[in-house]
């Protein structure tokens, strides 16, 4: 049964409608016929796409773009909003003064978990793409399921997938504990590393509340949690050997990644990933074990692996070439770098790799400068941009200098976004990798033009 608070509206607004998790509740309120109106301070491809899809969006601080019957009738009038955005700001202080109880998005998120049999990924890294391969499996098995995803989901292009089906797929967030309003009946657990630490503190507190998410799951329900983390499982999964599933046998053949699963229930072996990387075939073996435990048939899923795209922006294949590779990945924490720049090295060791980091947070850089610089420490040239602030100020001493200084290369710079396509030009590398969260994707496609530019 789904909560009145959704069943009753016939409008909503939220603020920061641009952002991956916004947009998704976005588009599933209009696909139910609820008229749907946002804010965000910036017009992205995203916001583009919600606009073109029918959704009104403003992208101006000014209440008078509000419309009138959230004034008239509240009762019927629901106001999501994203931490992420000032509490200053004009909007959230208008709602507040008549009265509206403000929800956070995971609220909602929740709220619309609790009619349905749930399967949550969390994790700091890792999240976006199992829970990806995890609905594109069930929707490939004729086991139709709604899914709130994390990332543009390359096979569907979208965030969001809508089912008439008990099934629902949902990334699971561990900023600001908005997992916390979850209760899955199947919880995956990818990573607990040290990261949004101006929330947390310190780590310790991070692996608290993934403790806590788990202690959530429903009491017949499944805890599939990596080897190594530090959490009640019930299933525990990685690489090579582990105690519950695991992959073996992995080798590289034209390019792509083919290995063996072993371990829950049975045996798959010769399985295609359509995605590269071996943190990719981890993720690949916690999707399995959900599909195992939904009882959807081996070839089935060796099928729905083969076609797997992949998630925007998630070593994603921007150029593939004989004379050049370019990916692109959202990467901005340490170990997320690690596994990006390792499967580059894998599959292209032989080449000079150039990557192109934006470092995400004043805070996140001066937490893990030393472990930052030790990864990218693993490209032959590093080309780095400026810190991307997003919701920080600066913080004195705190910036690319520092961090380029600790990276032990020769080939090392520090680039603006203009100076960047010039030197892409100039030297043309014959594999690139661009990564970060900021605003660095907006180098994407210009970049794309000068490598065609042949």
């Amino acid at each position: 049964m789904e909560s009145t608070v959704l069943t009753t509206i016939k409008q909503v607004f939220l603020i920061g409608i641009g952002g991956i998790g916004m947009s998704a509740l976005g588009r599933y309120f209009y696909h139910r016929g609820v008229h749907v109106y946002g804010y965000d301070k910036t017009e992205t491809f995203l916001t583009r796409q919600l606009a073109s899809e029918g959704i009104t969006i403003f992208y101006k601080d000014d209440v008078k773009q509000v419309a009138p019957q959230f004034v008239e009738d509240p009762s019927n009038s629901l106001v999501i909003y994203t931490p992420a955005v000032p509490k200053d700001l004009g909007l959230v202080n208008f709602f507040q003064d008549l009265g509206y109880r403000l929800y956070k998005r995971s609220e909602i998120l929740g709220k619309i978990s609790e009619a349905h049999f749930t399967i949550a990924v969390a994790g700091t890294h890792g999240k976006t793409t199992t829970s990806s391969m995890i609905a594109h499996i069930l929707t490939s098995s004729n086991r139709p399921c709604s899914a709130f995803l994390g990332g543009i989901a390359a096979n569907y292009n979208t965030n969001l997938l809508l089912a008439d089906s008990d099934l629902l797929v949902v990334e699971a967030d561990e900023f600001d504990r908005s997992f916390l309003t979850l209760h899955p009946n199947i919880a995956i657990v990818t990573a607990t590393d040290a990261d949004h630490l101006d929330i947390y503190g310190d780590a310790n507190h991070v692996l608290e509340s993934f403790h806590l998410f788990v202690g959530q799951v429903t009491k017949d329900g499944q805890r599939i949690v990596k080897e190594g983390l530090q959490l009640p499982a019930d299933i525990r999964y990685g690489l090579e050997k582990s105690t519950g599933a695991y992959a073996t046998n992995i080798e590289i053949k034209n390019e792509a990644f083919y290995f063996d699963y072993k371990g829950y229930k049975q045996s798959i072996l010769a399985i295609k990933l359509g995605i590269a990387g071996k943190h990719n075939i981890e993720n690949a073996v916690a999707a399995i074990t959900v599909a195992k435990l939904l009882n959807i048939d081996d070839d089935l899923i060796k099928s729905a692996l083969a076609s797997f795209k992949g998630v925007k922006r998630r070593f994603e294949y921007i150029v593939n070439r004989e004379d050049v590779v370019y990916v692109d990945d959202y990467a901005h924490h340490p170990e997320e770098l690690r596994a990006c720049l390792s499967a580059m090295k894998e599959l292209y060791g032989k080449k000079e790799i150039t990557c192109i980091f934006q470092p995400h947070l004043f805070t996140r850089t001066r937490d893990f400068i030393d472990e930052f610089a030790e990864v990218l420490s693993l490209a032959d040239v590093l080309i780095l941009m400026d810190i991307y602030p997003a919701r920080e100020q600066p913080i004195v001493g705190v910036d690319a200098d520092w961090l380029l200084s600790k990276v032990h290369l020769k080939n090392k710079y520090k680039l603006s976004a203009s100076e960047v396509l010039t030197y892409i030009d100039k030297e043309r590398p014959a594999v690139l990798l661009t990564v970060g969260a900021g605003d660095i994707d907006l180098l994407v496609n210009p970049i794309k033009e000068v490598l065609n530019n042949v």
